[in-house]
């Protein structure tokens, strides 16, 4: 496959009366019992956000959930106060793919003394997000509830709600999915002695490192494609945020486009924008689309995939549809599942 191979994928959500992503107590409210949602400013006026953080959370939970991923197991070392995950990316595909750290040391044996080594294992993520974040500026609604089930006094507590069309991207590095770095050097030792060993037993090749002076440990294809896939495909079905009790909503793309990239510039960042005096109005940046096409033709690999769900943006629909007639080398507009489906089977060809 080739060197620094990237996917790369720009989704916009369509949420409806949600609280996604909470920030504790809002001090300025008349209640003692009121949460306060996730927002930023910018230019002056307040975007609501969800944490890149949480993103991944939901994204590892539908991982679990969905695709029969096994989680690596967290440790929690309470005389430290610190926790971490098995650092264990041949067994588990989330350390592989979602990165961890774990500083630990061992005793050893060396002409009769005891002797203590730094066997401190690392992995920066393959997958990175931004937050997702709400295109046009939105003003949360504090909406006032109670509990009052049972006799006695109800309990009143308050909670922001919003709707908003969010905008997130996301860049897998494909060319390290299942692939291990070896140097003894801070940050780049991603497998210990025994590990090493273990992802030899099950078939794992020495290759050169491109970018550095050492080799590469990495595992067969058919483990490396099936966990790239199934990444990407859990956007179908990904699910998650804060109080879906009573504000359930839908967090899958109602929008994407998906490439393949051979640098780690996230191309697709501004396709979407706002308009209006306070910015409250959420467009599609159609010339934009057009711009990237022309300007990054060299650096994608493969074809551009655009999704649109059927009632979301339906006035770019011809705009779209005109992209893929001027571009029909190199992008396919279709739906959103359609869209991820033929990307994935892109990927599976690219990462061979």
């Amino acid at each position: 496959m080739e060197n620094n191979l990237k996917a790369q994928g720009f989704v916009l959500l369509d949420v409806d009366v949600v609280a996604l992503n909470n920030a504790g107590k809002e001090t300025t409210s008349n209640f003692d019992n009121a949460i306060k949602t996730k927002s930023v400013y910018k230019n002056g006026e307040n975007y609501v956000y969800v944490s890149g953080q949480a993103w991944r959370y939901w994204w590892r939970d539908t991982l679990q959930k969905d695709f029969a991923w096994q989680l690596s197991p967290v440790i929690r070392d309470k005389v430290k106060a610190q926790a971490y995950t098995n650092a264990d990316p041949i067994t588990y595909p989330d350390d592989d793919i979602f990165g961890y750290m774990r500083a630990a040391s061992e005793q050893y044996e060396d002409k009769g003394k005891t002797k203590s080594r730094n066997i401190t294992v690392t992995r920066v993520s393959p997958l990175k997000n931004s937050a997702l974040v709400s295109v046009a500026s939105v003003r949360p609604t504090s909406n006032w509830s109670s509990m009052a089930r049972q006799e006695g006094d109800a309990v009143p507590y308050a909670r922001q709600e919003y709707s908003a069309i969010m905008k997130g991207m996301f860049s897998i590095d494909l060319s390290m999915i299942g692939t291990f770095t070896d140097y003894n050097r801070s940050g780049y030792k991603n497998l210990s002695n025994e590990l090493k060993d273990k992802a030899v037993e099950l078939g794992a090749e020495s290759i050169h490192d491109p970018y550095g002076t050492g080799a590469l440990i990495r595992m067969p294809y058919e483990l490396r494609s099936k966990r790239a896939v199934d990444t990407i495909s859990a956007l179908k079905d990904i699910a998650g945020g804060a109080m879906q009790t009573n504000n359930l909503g839908d967090v899958t793309p109602k929008f994407i486009i998906l490439a393949s990239t051979c640098t780690g510039n996230h191309p697709f960042s501004h396709i979407a924008k706002s308009e209006g005096e306070y910015d409250e109005r959420a467009v599609l940046n159609v010339d934009g689309i057009k711009e990237i096409l022309e300007d990054y033709k060299d650096t994608f690999r493969g074809k551009i995939f655009i999704g649109r769900r059927s009632g979301f943006f339906d006035e770019y629909d011809n705009d779209l549809k005109k992209i893929q007639e001027q571009y029909k080398d190199c992008v396919v507009y279709t739906s959103i599942n359609k869209a991820i489906d033929q990307y994935t089977e892109q990927v599976k060809e690219q990462m061979k």
